[in-house]
């Protein structure tokens, strides 16, 4: 029998000044220090950069509201984009075949982290940091360690075609926004997973049948990380196995900076969107700059601590 007590669901803005601020800042910054940043070409090539971390920081965002975790999204991402190629490549499957079973093959593993975790009582932190390890190795293995070229067209398409002059995964990007905020906001799997974030034991206690809940979210972020690992690959024309090594840092810290508590029980997928737009931006700025990479992943990394120490002193801010 469920129970129902007066508990109120956490609430989180659409969108957090202070993310909006930050984008609006870095925009200005690097308009002024990047040569060529302000140009239409430029401004959809962010937008596509963008599209696959993107999917990725909307995985976490659920995952994080719950108050987990999963340090898989970057080797899931992989998976997805290498059985995608096995599928349409090397067996000549259908291209809708191959692109359900790179999806499945996220949202399989991804059910394998939940109910770990779930069930078997393992922290989200050692389960998914093994899958980041076990689903690098798949990706190897399926793929003999090479790139796998030459996707079907309908598939390339999800990654190079346009609609409207804009990029078909920039579309994409835009209606998984639309459609997770909904959910997260209107619907009661986005209430529930807000509620065991922010209280696991309220949940518990309402009636929430947690470990299923969490089993489920899980797979929403094996799934969302396969799609990502397919329009990584529908974008190269290739399906690398040694894709996306270190995007679950950049979609974890896209994630916080939106505004999504790293500790639970707050988050917002449109803020997501924004912190995604940040990361992209000062990818593209440094780009633009000619700043090595090396130093790239040090500012991203810096900008993750930061954007989580703001993000506790204003949670300790009194109302």
């Amino acid at each position: 029998m469920r129970i129902q007590l007066p508990y109120r669901t956490p609430h989180t803005p659409a969108v957090r000044l202070e993310s909006f601020l930050v984008l609006l800042g870095l925009s200005l910054a690097m308009a002024v220090l990047a040569p060529g940043f302000l140009s239409i070409n430029n401004f959809l090539n962010i937008l596509l950069a963008t599209a696959v971390i993107g999917v990725l920081a909307i995985a976490a965002t659920f995952v994080l509201s719950s108050a987990g975790l999963d340090l898989s999204l970057g080797s899931l991402l992989a998976v997805g984009g290498v059985v995608v190629g096995v599928l349409g490549v090397n067996l000549g499957l259908p291209w809708w075949v191959a692109l359900a079973g790179g999806l499945a093959a996220g949202v399989l593993l991804g059910g394998v982290n939940g109910y770990l975790i779930a069930r078997a009582g393992i922290p989200a932190f050692i389960v998914t940091l093994g899958m980041l390890s076990v689903g690098r190795g798949l990706s190897l293995l399926i793929a003999d360690g090479k790139p796998i070229y030459g996707l079907p067209p309908a598939i390339t398409f999800l990654g190079q075609g346009r609609f409207l002059e804009v990029p078909v995964p920039v579309w994409i990007l835009l209606s998984l926004t639309l459609v997770f905020h909904l959910i997260l906001t209107r619907t009661r799997f986005g209430r529930y997973t807000l509620v065991i974030g922010d209280n696991e034991m309220a949940a518990r206690v309402t009636g929430i049948d947690v470990a299923a809940h969490k089993i489920r979210l899980y797979m929403l972020s094996g799934g969302l990380a396969a799609l990502a690992g397919v329009l990584f690959a529908a974008r190269v024309n290739a399906a690398d196995p040694t894709a996306g090594i270190s995007y679950e840092l950049s979609a974890i810290t896209a994630t916080v900076i939106g505004g999504t508590n790293l500790f639970g029980g707050r988050g917002t997928v449109v803020g997501t969107l924004i912190g995604a737009l940040i990361m992209g931006i000062l990818q593209n700025g440094l780009n633009l700059m000619a700043i090595p990479a090396f130093y790239q992943q040090v500012a991203i990394g810096s900008v993750l601590v930061l954007a989580v120490w703001l993000d506790r002193i204003r949670d300790r801010r009194p109302a």
